[in-house]
């Protein structure tokens, strides 16, 4: 038995790779496209933050989208530059943030140092590690017919999922159903902190 050849172009975030499998009792061997996942390091003024593993396509929009979701600036202003590098070892993100908001970052990983373990493990107490969302202050209402269309049409701005089969994806629509904007990562919350970044990047308000 052996494995069609794919009809998909090559698509950011995947590479052909030999496979051997076996399908209805048959032993194939073939070319396939599958999904790829990388080392992300994110650095903060010149000083290693955390690393990642994230799809390694629109990374800019992830370094921007990660920065705003863990609140280490407060608007994207304050995000002076970014710069993606790459070695053998992985990519690497270098953002430039302002002086107050990497003064407070530094308070912040000080409070971490000597701690293992999870993400909360560095809390010192429930209120400093649940952050409750802010309140939602837009009074709009969606139909379901627009929401249905947004699914339906979700499936076909997934070039990286029809291609590998293992992506994630979020997107923003408009009010219609219309997808604006859509981002994959094999991880769902990258690929949230990409849309986010994206939607910073092109100064779309996400309000309206």
């Amino acid at each position: 038995y052996e494995l069609p050849v794919s009809p998909f172009a090559p698509v950011a975030g995947s590479r052909s790779a030999d496979v051997t499998g076996v399908r209805a009792g048959r032993a194939f061997e073939g070319t396939d496209w599958v999904a790829e996942e990388v080392p992300v390091a994110l650095e903060y003024n010149g000083v290693s933050h955390a690393v990642m593993l994230a799809s390694p396509a629109d990374l800019e929009d992830f370094a921007l989208g990660f920065t705003l979701t863990e609140g280490i600036v407060d608007d994207v202003s304050q995000i002076l530059d970014i710069e993606l590098t790459a070695d053998a070892r992985g990519q690497t993100l270098h953002v430039r943030i302002t002086a107050a908001c990497f003064a407070r970052l530094k308070d912040k990983r000080r409070s971490l140092a000597g701690r293992t373990g999870c993400g909360l493990c560095g809390a010192d107490s429930l209120a400093h590690a649940i952050h409750p969302p802010r309140p939602v202050l837009g009074t709009r209402c969606f139909a379901a017919s627009a929401v249905a269309r947004a699914l339906a049409g979700l499936r076909d701005k997934q070039l990286l999922r029809d291609v590998t089969g293992a992506t994630h994806a979020a997107a923003w629509c408009s009010a219609a159903g219309d997808i604006v904007l859509l981002r994959e990562d094999l991880g769902r919350h990258n690929a949230l902190d990409k849309l986010i970044g994206a939607l910073q990047r092109g100064r779309i308000d996400a309000g309206t």
